[in-house]
């Protein structure tokens, strides 16, 4: 009896699984799109991947934050502007969470991703002479740069990635390179060795930051300038410099002491248009094109572009 149902329904099962197989080449999943538009006249400049193909994008102008999905090239906003409340860079801590830098406000805000919900806000001054502009997370804090003072803004996380009181944060000032006027540091990550690396804008270097003592040094590039770097992306020992105005996005490979880096290649096409920041998703890299040398009206197009990593 067994051997009459083998003989019978493993036939079966082998050309129904054939036959899927069969359909599943017939119909490849279709790629994900290289260019994902934005809101007219959204003005962004933070972007942020997390969970599955979910990719969030801050607007400088009123402070919205898009949702999106990098599969479909589909969204909606999901954080309402509200006018003189901008926000720049963004990143989701491991519970979740997107924490934004609040640009010129001088503060900084967690949200829940799902709904849009804030769930706290931290004032680091009082709105003066500040530009909080990126932000990087790591297991013990987060760190803001402030593209006008010579400060890191230092969220520490609570144990279990608890939200500390909006009182407790502390503000570290810079010493060395890294502390030189008008450098406009910008973009911002951690390197395996505990130093954070920061980028400047106006003077095309990148500096190796202490997180417990604000001393600097430079990370040496071997004379190679970054002039106009925005977002810093960084993955093991490969480091994307996107460079904004410059429509170049450097790719270097850091030596493995993370104190210095050789420019591999650099990325460049008319699909870039003034890219900020971006985030690496599998074998791509995601940018936001902030198009800086345009002035921003209601009908501006605005969008996210794919480009090989």
């Amino acid at each position: 009896m067994h051997r009459l149902f083998s003989l019978l329904v493993v036939p079966l099962l082998a050309a129904a699984t054939l036959s899927t197989v069969g359909a599943a080449a017939a119909h490849p999943p279709k790629p994900f799109p290289a260019r994902i538009a934005l809101p007219d006249g959204f003005t962004p400049e933070g972007l942020t991947i997390g969970h599955g193909t979910t990719v969030y994008v801050g607007s400088v102008l009123d402070g919205a934050v898009w949702r999106g999905d990098l599969r479909t090239g589909r969204g909606s906003v999901l954080i309402p502007g509200t006018p003189g409340m901008p926000k720049a860079g963004l990143e989701l801590d491991r519970q979740g969470r997107l924490w934004t830098a609040d640009f010129y406000t001088g503060g900084a805000g967690v949200y829940d991703p799902r709904t849009g919900a804030r769930l706290a806000h931290h004032q680091f001054n009082d709105g003066s002479n500040t530009l909080v502009n990126d932000l990087v997370i790591t297991e013990r804090a987060v760190y803001f740069t402030d593209s006008i003072r010579p400060v890191l803004y230092v969220v520490p996380l609570a144990p279990g990635g608890r939200l500390p009181a909006h009182t407790a944060f502390r503000v570290l000032p810079l010493t060395g390179p890294a502390a030189t006027p008008d450098a406009f540091n910008n973009g911002i990550v951690a390197l395996p060795n505990g130093d954070l690396l920061v980028a400047q804008m106006l003077t095309g270097r990148l500096v190796r930051v202490d997180p417990r003592t604000g001393g600097s040094a430079l990370f040496d590039l071997g004379g190679y300038s970054v002039d106009r770097a925005d977002g810093l992306v960084l993955r093991g020992r490969t480091l994307h410099v996107i460079r904004n105005l410059s429509n170049v996005i450097a790719v270097v490979r850091l030596n493995s002491g993370y104190t210095a880096g050789v420019v591999q290649r650099e990325i460049t096409g008319p699909q870039l248009r003034s890219p900020a920041t971006g985030d690496l998703f599998g074998s791509a890299l995601y940018v936001v094109n902030g198009r800086f040398d345009v002035e921003s009206t209601p009908s501006t197009d605005y969008d996210i572009v794919r480009v090989p990593a």
